[in-house]
């Protein structure tokens, strides 16, 4: 009978633990760390330090003081053993734009390219749609020639709604082009996130994990560590039973603190959420 009893607890837990393995440490990519971090650590001490956490991967976010040190960005990131698996781009093909265009091809490099745009104007949601597109199709083809993806990024409003981007990845209809989800900027979505989740599924380029909570946006709580709310472990729970494969963000997004103190904070949170979601369901 124990015999039994430990085949059918493993039978249970297997199939879920095997899911988890889309949180494992080598899938996840450290987020929000450049322009977050208050050491201010230069290419080579954030190479260092994300490779000291056991991260192989970066989502690199800048800023404008940023822009002279793209080169030694990568170089410092290649040296430690981290992709950079996604980077931030603006949403025109503007001077900075040119320039990240210009590292990726020297470096022979194929991040995601992150972007978020404004409302663009329209008299209707079909000529939003149409704008939206037309605005972003020039950066979609420069990312095509070099072999990345462009990823919509929701950072709110109306660019940062899941039926919005969806309309304008059909308006656009080019492959190499999907959406990045972030849960801290969707806290309204939590309700009906399965529907989203399901329609966005196709085209998840990639999903950056926060600690989720009804109104947490509004309530000063927009940022907590995964597994800090009360929401996150359903939501997860259908990203993982849909086997979607990642890659999976973690954030730093606080200013004010080192942004290893963060990143090792959230990393043990996750551990935290991963033992929960690894529990047998009663």
């Amino acid at each position: 009978m124990l015999r039994f009893l430990i085949a059918l607890t493993l039978a249970l837990v297997a199939p879920l633990c095997a899911e988890t393995r889309l949180l494992a440490r080598e899938n996840l990519v450290a987020w929000c760390i450049v322009p977050f971090d208050a050491k201010k650590r230069g290419p080579e001490e954030r190479a260092a330090m994300l490779k000291e956490l056991g991260f192989s991967r970066l989502a690199y976010d800048w800023r404008e003081e940023h822009v002279a040190s793209f080169d030694a960005e990568v170089v410092a990131m290649k040296r430690h053993g981290i992709e950079i698996t996604a980077w931030w781009m603006p949403g025109t093909l503007d001077a900075n734009a040119r320039k990240i265009i210009e590292v990726i091809r020297r470096y022979d490099i194929h991040p995601q390219w992150w972007v978020m745009i404004g409302e663009p104007a329209g008299a209707d949601q079909s000529a939003k749609v149409k704008a939206a597109a037309d605005q972003l199709r020039p950066l979609a083809v420069e990312a095509q020639a070099l072999g990345c993806k462009l990823a919509l990024y929701n950072h709110g409003g109306w660019f940062g709604e899941p039926e919005n981007q969806l309309a304008i990845l059909r308006e656009l209809a080019m492959s190499n082009v999907g959406i990045v989800y972030n849960f801290h900027h969707g806290h309204a979505h939590i309700g009906k996130f399965p529907q989203l989740f399901d329609a966005m599924k196709p085209h998840l380029l990639a999903l950056n994990l926060n600690g989720m909570i009804d109104n947490g946006d509004t309530l000063g709580k927009k940022i907590l560590p995964p597994g800090d709310g009360t929401r996150e472990l359903e939501m997860l729970r259908h990203v993982l039973k849909s086997g979607w494969q990642g890659p999976v963000g973690i954030l730093d997004h606080r200013p004010e603190t080192d942004s290893a103190v963060t990143l090792r904070e959230n990393l043990a949170a996750l551990e935290r959420l991963v033992r929960l979601l690894e529990a047998p369901v009663e």
